[in-house]
């Protein structure tokens, strides 16, 4: 992974969508502001390898060319998809302790979908490109 200003600017989104969760979502917690800084430069490295991760799988099934292909391949991208919000829980659990929660499963991809269209949208304001 190279480094970008963009990757700094993702970070920044980052912390003030996590901290917009931490207030008004009940279940998502951190001890202290650093912790939330530490967390969403975590969360940035953990998103990051499931979006590569997931346009490999993309790009194996545009490239797939029999229905048993394409069918492993969606499944596989499924796999991603649902199993990349547990490896962010547990992730977070096993970096931070009881210091920071993320609530469960669906609070998390919430926040997971909201980091990303923040993400998407201030890159596109910035950058008038749209995000990676």
């Amino acid at each position: 992974m190279r480094r970008r200003p963009a990757d700094v600017v993702d970070v920044f989104v980052y912390v003030v969508v996590l901290n917009l969760a931490i207030e008004y979502v009940p279940s998502v917690i951190t001890e202290g502001f650093t912790l939330s800084l530490l967390t969403a430069a975590l969360l940035k490295v953990a998103l990051e390898l499931v979006l590569v991760l997931k346009s490999r799988i993309l790009g194996r099934f545009r490239a797939a060319t029999t229905p048993r292909a394409k069918a492993l391949a969606a499944a596989a991208l499924w796999v991603v998809a649902a199993g990349s919000k547990i490896v962010v829980l547990e992730l977070v659990d096993f970096v931070f302790g009881d210091s920071v929660t993320l609530g469960g499963f669906i609070p998390v991809t919430l926040l997971v979908v909201a980091l990303l269209l923040s993400r998407a949208g201030v890159r596109r304001l910035l950058y008038d490109t749209p995000a990676d």
